[in-house]
């Protein structure tokens, strides 16, 4: 279980959050919705210690890790790994060199263990056959796909997902899409998503949240939410260009 009660988040004369709440169950995929800039991704950057709140509470498992040090929270960041908007894949390794290496320096596993273990994680993500190519040789799916390979090398319980589907043709989206759902379905693993994408919001998701104006507007499954009444709620998910949600 995941909680993050009444935070607050200011950067400079702007309070980006405003007291949110919010709880995610174990094992279910979990999207942060809302309008850019809303504070998505400075809500979940939280989690693993890249942002820190002005005040508020965050429990992982029911162990409070608002304010562990830098050291401290490396083995939070093992068991929450988090995969950024742009795949951020070192271009002068190969896929398998990529996804090896966090095996070699975290694992202690010599070059030939971390390699083996290495194409596993690529199977999983149906990546095996392309093992051996170069970041740039591959679009932006697939390298998004390796980067979740990456961050399954140390076997995490969450997965935070920053737009994961940002800029991809829809059959890429879809491939990300059914891997996340795949993984929360066959290794139990808890994904928050970040995004916008409605297609992925009601193909995938098992609950939603919106932020809006610093504080969680709806939280509920993809069936309440649509349901919604509340118009702001509509607006947004109907991509409305007129409506009571101020910008």
């Amino acid at each position: 279980m995941i909680e993050f009660q009444d935070i607050h988040k200011r950067f400079g004369e702007r309070e980006i959050l405003q007291g949110v709440s919010l709880r995610v169950p174990e094992g279910t995929v979990q999207f942060i919705i809302g309008a850019s800039g809303a504070g998505k991704s400075v809500l979940v950057k939280q989690l693993v210690g890249l942002i820190r709140p002005d005040s508020g509470r965050i429990l992982l498992d029911g162990e409070e890790i608002t304010h562990l040090s830098e050291r401290d929270f490396y083995p939070i960041r093992k068991k929450c790994a988090m995969v950024f908007q742009h795949a951020t894949l070192f271009d002068s390794m190969s896929l398998l060199e990529n996804v090896a290496l966090p095996l070699r320096k975290h694992r202690n596993m010599n070059d030939a263990e971390a390699a083996g273990h290495a194409q596993g994680m690529l199977e999983l993500v149906q990546m095996g056959e392309m093992a051996h190519r170069m970041p740039a040789d591959v679009g932006d799916g697939l390298r998004k796909r390796v980067a979740i390979a990456r961050a399954l090398t140390l076997e995490p319980r969450v997965m935070i997902f920053d737009e994961p589907t940002t800029a991809l043709d829809p059959m890429a989206a879809s491939h990300v899409d059914a891997l996340i759902r795949r993984l929360a379905e066959e290794q139990g693993v808890t994904s928050i998503v970040v995004s916008h994408d409605l297609r992925s919001i009601f193909s995938i998701a098992d609950r939603v949240a919106m932020i809006y104006q610093g504080r969680i507007r709806v939280d509920g499954t993809t069936d309440a939410i649509r349901h919604s009444e509340d118009p702001v709620v509509q607006q947004f998910i109907q991509g409305q260009p007129e409506g009571p949600m101020e910008l």
